[in-house]
């Protein structure tokens, strides 16, 4: 009968172990870097040159990473900062506006997504300066079985996850998938 209970225990802790697949048990959190906001499909831009209407406006980056810009046509524009951006257009304009002043808003970032041990899992607008603790109010919650020590993200153009303690200020950027992990005890 002993032998049955430390072979049942064994296999739990095994199957515990199997469910946390591309996450090191021990390796050292990271660092709360956050990493540089770079531009993708669906950013919404506001862009403006001064003393030129016809090239200021709102613009969509489409499923392609382009933007379609008057006078300067396709410009590719995933993985760019908002700084590489507006030096682009600039440089672009600089050949039919004499010293254009440029400035690029975002004006609605691309979503982010939540999974897990949320009571309404699902992709959610992003807002700026949101928390990871912000997210998961917007999915309604943890569940009872959340692991509310420790997060798992996966920032938007990582290959992979990054486990990350939990902590009242861990921000959440748009294009992240957040998963929410199950505590076993």
């Amino acid at each position: 009968m002993k032998r049955r209970v430390v072979l049942g225990f064994a296999i739990a802790m095994l199957a515990g172990c199997a469910g946390n697949q591309g996450v090191a048990p021990d390796a050292p959190l990271p660092t709360r870097e956050i990493p540089v906001y770079r531009l993708a499909a669906d950013d919404k831009l506001k862009i403006s040159v001064f003393g030129e209407e016809g090239l200021s406006g709102d613009y969509t980056i489409g499923s392609d990473g382009n933007l379609a810009y008057p006078l300067l046509g396709s410009i590719p524009a995933k993985g760019l900062t908002l700084a590489e951006l507006t030096q682009r257009i600039t440089a672009g304009l600089a050949s039919s506006i004499q010293a254009p002043r440029v400035s690029v808003d975002v004006t609605q970032y691309r979503p982010f997504f939540i999974l897990g041990e949320v009571n309404r899992p699902g992709q959610y607008p992003y807002r700026t300066g949101m928390t990871l603790n912000s997210a998961v109010a917007t999915a309604g919650g943890f569940t009872y079985r959340a692991n509310q020590k420790q997060v798992l993200i996966q920032h938007f153009g990582e290959a992979g996850e990054r486990r990350y303690d939990l902590t009242a200020d861990l921000p959440v950027l748009p294009g992240d998938t957040v998963r929410v992990r199950e505590r076993f005890f």
